[in-house]
Order: structure tokens, then C-alpha cells, then sequence
């Protein structure tokens, strides 16, 4: 492992003039080279901005960042070289095909990966032909991912990679993350999936309001704060919460679930799936699913809030506008 981090931060301060918070508040972590690290939090956490400042297009208000060893503003054309990005939204070639469009973009490096190895890796063979404007949202997802695979790159930064993508397309991507790191490939995944995180991070690091809040593995995250488990189930008609004081007693939590798909659907946050299983059997209780409480239960543990909460203070106006692929290729500021 090089002694030189594939990134750090120190102390990084970025202030928008039309927020009263600051986006990113006071962030400090490294990043190994040839590690996934994972960016988890929810929409407005910051992790945009975050990963703005690591590739050079934001400068932070205070604090430092080095990127591959580099201050990522100073050094943009090197940095340019050696990171590829693939960012939430992108302009680029709507009339190439996708493997026009890749081969373009493989033409501005030394050492790119073959276009059609790409285009197979991302499950991309069957729109190889077809015009980018005429992809389905998912399909551009993957091409845009492509476009920051086919480089080559020593840091890969992933901004939300799977948004749209079915269950399929997302396996394939994760392996192709996964083939990059096997490659020697730093890579930064912002996500707020949680499954995402945990299949291919070494490290996470949890962020909510701008704030790192924990940053370890996904394993030693959850045994340090979140141990329990969640019990979900639906109880029979006409049964209340009131039947679950037992478990309310003893610390769990209960609660009826949002966005349950049936009447009576109820969640039980506790660390004693035995005693929550008998009591919701005695009750007559159906549809049981027991589940680890996994990283959403750290990041509910560590901020008090659920992951698919908005992050953003009471009133705080939108951050500014996402710079784009090609204004990244170009260089332009």
C-alpha cells in the first residue's frame, strides 16, 4: 500500500453564501489506496459536495485536500489524468452511440480499457448501437458509469452509480466496482442505499447534515451502535399497538410501518428477537421478517434520524448547480 493516501481531508469547511449551515462541516478522513469506500447518507448530507472538492471543481472554504497526493484545484490537469468521475447527472454526445460515445472518450487516454469491454462488463452489448439520446434513464446510468471505467483511472468516484438501475444492471455494476478494486483502482461510492454500501465497501463513512458521524466498516459499525434487530409484521384485524406494551416494557420499539403494504403493519426495533417473536406469535401476529438493524440502524443511532429523511436544515436553500461531465473533461472553472 503507497504511503501517500489516495485522499484526505483536514478539517474541510465548505460554506455556501446563501446557507446558513455550512454543506460540509468540518470533515476529516483518509482514504487507502485500492479501497472502496462508501459515502452513506441522505439526499443533502453533503456527499456531493464532498466529492466536488476531492476532484477539484469546488475549493473548500477551509481546511485541506489532497487527492492521489495532489491539492486537486492546483493540480486539475493531473488530477483530470488520473480520476474519472461519473456524477448523478451528465451532458454528453446525444447523438454518438453508446460505443461511439465510449470510443471517444477512450481516445483521450494512454492506457483505456477496450469500449466493448466495457460495454459487456455493464450489460450495455444490446444498446451498443443505439444513440445515447434515446437510452433509457438506467441505460445512461451505465453508460456515464462507462464513461468513468473505460479510463482506466487510479480514483474512481461513483456519485449515487445505481439511481435507476433494475436489480440486474445493479449486480452487474457492483461487479464491475468490485472488478476495479481488484484492479488497483481506488474507488469512492456515494450512495444512500444501504445494501449498496454494505456488499461493496471496506470502509463507510456515514454523514448526515454535512458532519461525518462514523467512519469504520460496515461490521464494526453495526456491533458498536446498532447490535439489535428489526422484527416487521402485520397484526390481525382490529388489533392494536396496546397488545405490544409487553415489548414496549422491556425497550423495544414499536411502531406502526410507514408505507406498510398492509393494515396492521407494524415494526419492532429491539435487541431480543426471541422475546419480540413470542410476543407477536401470542398476538397472532403474520408476515414476520426479521432483519439485522444493519447500517440504517447505526445512522439512526448516530443522528436520531432515518436515512430517507431529508438532510437539509429547516429553510436552507438548494445547493448550486452540479457541474457537469464534459464541463469536467474540459477543464473549464
Amino acid at each position: 500500500m503507497s504511503a501517500t493516501p489516495a485522499v484526505r481531508l483536514d478539517g474541510v469547511v465548505r460554506r455556501y453564501a446563501d446557507r446558513d449551515a455550512p454543506a460540509v462541516d468540518d470533515v476529516s478522513l483518509q482514504i487507502e489506496r485500492g479501497e472502496v469506500v462508501s459515502l452513506l447518507g441522505p439526499n443533502g448530507a453533503g456527499k456531493t459536495t464532498t466529492i466536488e472538492m476531492i476532484t477539484g471543481l469546488l475549493r473548500p472554504t477551509s481546511g485541506t485536500v489532497r487527492t492521489l497526493g495532489l491539492d486537486p484545484v492546483v493540480d486539475r490537469d493531473e488530477i483530470r489524468r488520473r480520476v474519472a468521475v461519473q456524477p448523478q447527472h451528465a451532458a454528453v454526445f446525444d447523438q454518438q452511440t453508446v460505443q461511439e460515445l465510449l470510443r471517444t472518450w477512450a481516445s483521450f487516454y494512454p492506457d483505456a480499457r477496450r469500449p466493448e469491454e466495457v460495454v459487456e462488463r455493464l450489460g450495455l452489448t444490446d444498446s451498443r448501437d443505439v444513440r445515447v439520446a434515446r437510452l433509457s434513464g438506467g441505460q445512461r446510468q451505465r453508460v456515464l458509469v462507462g464513461l468513468a471505467l473505460v479510463s482506466r483511472p487510479e480514483l474512481l468516484v461513483l456519485d449515487e452509480p445505481s439511481t435507476g438501475l433494475d436489480p440486474n444492471a445493479r449486480l452487474e455494476l457492483w461487479d464491475a466496482v468490485r472488478e476495479a478494486r481488484d484492479g488497483g483502482t481506488t474507488v469512492l461510492l456515494s450512495t444512500h442505499a444501504m445494501e449498496e454500501a454494505e456488499e461493496l465497501s471496506d470502509r463507510v463513512a456515514l454523514v448526515c447534515r454535512g458532519r461525518l458521524a462514523a467512519y469504520d466498516d460496515a461490521t464494526a459499525l453495526v456491533a458498536r451502535y446498532a447490535p439489535g434487530c428489526e422484527v416487521r409484521a402485520t397484526l390481525p384485524a382490529g388489533t392494536s399497538l396496546g397488545a405490544l406494551d409487553e415489548l414496549r416494557a422491556s425497550g423495544a420499539q414499536v411502531v406502526g410501518a410507514e408505507g406498510g403494504r398492509r393494515a396492521g403493519d407494524v415494526l419492532v426495533r429491539t435487541d431480543d428477537a426471541d422475546a419480540a417473536l413470542r410476543v407477536l406469535t401470542a398476538v397472532g401476529a403474520h408476515h414476520l421478517h426479521l432483519r439485522e438493524s444493519g447500517l440504517a440502524g447505526v445512522f439512526r443511532a448516530l443522528t436520531g434520524a432515518d436515512l430517507d429523511e431529508p438532510a437539509g436544515e429547516p429553510g436552507s436553500a438548494p445547493a448550486p448547480p452540479r457541474r457537469d461531465l464534459a464541463t469536467a473533461a474540459r477543464g473549464d472553472r
